[in-house]
C-alpha cells in the first residue's frame, strides 16, 4: 500500500460515514477487464463496479463524447430542453419495443422508486383509492430508498429502519401458487427482477414469468421489471427479460445505462405513462446533457461491438467451465446465472476468503454472504481472461 493510498485510507477514516465495508486497494486507472491501484498493480476485473462498466473501463468513446460534452455544457435543468436526453429517450423505446414513455433518473433505486410512484398513481386511475399494493420476490433486491428498501425482499436490510411505508408485500420466488394468492383487487403492480443479483444470481423460470405475465393481464395487474442490474446485454439479449418472451408494462434500467456516469431511466408503456402528470415526479439531475452523451455513447458501442453476443458466447464457457471445476473439485454445487451474470454456489462458506485471496492474487470478485462467488465483469471479457480466473480460482479453493 502506497503513502497516497494510506493518506486517503485515514481521511476516509476520520470524516466519511461508515457505511461500506472497504476494501484495501484503491485504484486509480482502468482499461477495458483491467484496473490499476495507486501502486500500478493490475487486477482482472470480474465485478466491473457492480455491474456497471459492460462496456469495459475508460472507453474511447464515452471519454470523448463526455469530454466533448463538459466542455460545453453540463447542466441547465429540466425545465428546459436538454441536448441529447430526446434521442437516447427515442433509442431506449427503440431498444424496449416503442409504444413507451421515459423518466430519467440517477440511479437505480431512483429509477425503481419512480415506477413505484408511477404504479400508485396508475392504481388510482385504473382502479381506484385501494389499489396501491406491489408485490416483489423474497430476496429481492430494489433499492435503500425507504419505499425501494420496503419493496426489498430482505429482512435483515430492513429491521434497522422500520416502521418502513406500507403497501409492499413479498412471496418466493418462482412459486405461481404464491403470486396466484397474493394478486388481490389491492395490487397495482409486481415488481420481479429477471435474474436477482445481490442475492447471489438466481434466475426467474420462464414458464413461472410467462405465468405471472398471464395473472397481471387477467387482473388489470401491472408488470415491473427491475433490469438495473440486468440490462444492456448482461445477460445476452438486450434486456433480459425478452429472453421470457413477455412485455413489461414498466422496466427499470441504471448501473451499465452510461458505463459508470451516475444514469437511471423508468420506461413504461404509452398507456400507463399517461398516469403521470406534469409536477407528479421530477428529479434535479436526471438526463443531464453530459449523462446522456456518455449514454448514447455508451449504447452505440456495445451494440457495434456486438457484446451481447461475447456476452452470451463467454458467460456459456465460463459456467461451464466453472461447472466442470466442481465436478472435478467436489468444491462448487451450483453455478446459476445468464450470459456475463454469475453465481457460483460453493460446496463451503469460504466465498469471503476467496475474495480477499482473489485480490491478492490481482482478481476482483463480490462474494455474497459465506458461500456465494457473484461474478459480474465487463462484457468485454475474453475466455482467455475466464481461463485465468479459473486456473486461480482452483488454487484458491485448495488453499482455503
Amino acid at each position: 500500500m502506497g503513502e497516497y493510498f494510506a493518506r486517503a485510507a485515514a481521511l476516509d477514516e476520520a470524516f466519511h460515514m461508515h457505511t461500506y465495508g472497504r476494501k484495501p486497494v484503491m485504484f486509480v486507472r482502468g482499461e477495458g477487464m483491467r484496473l490499476y491501484d495507486d501502486d500500478g498493480r493490475e487486477y482482472l476485473d470480474f465485478l466491473a463496479g457492480i455491474g456497471v462498466v459492460n462496456l469495459g473501463h475508460a472507453h474511447p468513446a464515452v471519454t470523448a463524447a463526455v469530454c466533448e460534452q463538459q466542455a460545453r455544457l453540463v447542466h441547465v435543468s429540466n425545465l428546459f430542453q436538454v441536448e441529447h436526453r430526446a434521442e437516447l429517450a427515442e433509442l431506449l423505446v427503440e431498444l424496449a419495443g416503442g409504444g413507451r414513455k421515459v423518466f430519467f433518473a440517477n440511479s437505480g433505486a431512483e429509477a425503481n422508486e419512480g415506477a413505484i410512484k408511477l404504479a400508485r398513481r396508475w392504481g388510482r386511475r385504473e382502479h381506484g383509492e385501494g389499489c396501491f399494493r406491489v408485490i416483489s420476490a423474497q430476496r429481492s433486491f430494489h433499492g435503500r430508498t425507504l419505499a425501494t428498501l420496503a419493496a426489498t425482499g430482505q429482512p435483515s436490510k430492513q429491521e434497522a429502519f422500520e416502521p418502513l411505508p406500507t403497501g409492499f408485500a413479498h412471496v418466493p420466488l418462482n412459486d405461481l401458487a404464491a403470486m396466484d394468492a397474493a394478486l388481490d383487487a389491492s395490487v397495482c403492480a409486481v415488481l420481479l427482477e429477471p435474474v436477482q443479483g445481490e442475492a447471489g444470481v438466481y434466475p426467474l423460470d420462464r414458464a413461472y414469468i410467462q405465468a405471472v405475465r398471464e395473472l397481471c393481464t387477467s387482473r388489470g395487474i401491472l408488470l415491473m421489471f427491475d433490469e438495473v442490474q440486468t440490462g444492456f446485454w448482461r445477460t445476452g439479449p438486450v434486456f433480459a427479460h425478452h429472453a421470457f418472451g413477455v412485455n413489461a408494462d414498466v422496466i427499470t434500467l441504471a448501473k451499465s445505462l452510461a458505463n459508470g456516469l451516475p444514469a437511471g431511466a423508468v420506461l413504461a408503456t404509452d398507456e400507463v405513462a399517461s398516469a403521470f402528470k406534469p409536477g407528479d415526479h421530477g428529479s434535479t439531475f436526471g438526463g443531464g446533457p453530459v449523462v446522456c452523451a456518455a449514454a448514447l455513447a455508451t449504447i452505440g458501442a456495445l451494440q457495434d461491438e456486438h457484446l451481447g453476443e461475447n456476452a452470451t458466447r463467454t458467460g456459456a464457457y465460463l459456467c461451464e467451465s466453472l461447472t466442470a471445476l466442481g465436478t472435478r473439485t467436489g468444491e462448487i454445487t451450483q453455478v446459476r446465472g445468464a450470459g456475463l451474470m454469475v453465481g457460483v454456489q460453493l460446496a463451503r462458506p469460504v466465498a469471503g476468503a476467496i475474495g480477499v485471496l482473489a485480490l491478492e492474487n490481482g482478481f476482483i470478485l463480490n462474494s455474497i454472504g459465506d458461500s456465494i462467488l457473484r461474478l459480474l465483469p465487463p462484457l468485454v471479457c475474453t475466455t482467455a481472461e475466464a481461463d485465468a480466473l479459473l486456473a486461480s480460482l482452483e488454487t484458491m479453493l485448495e488453499a482455503v
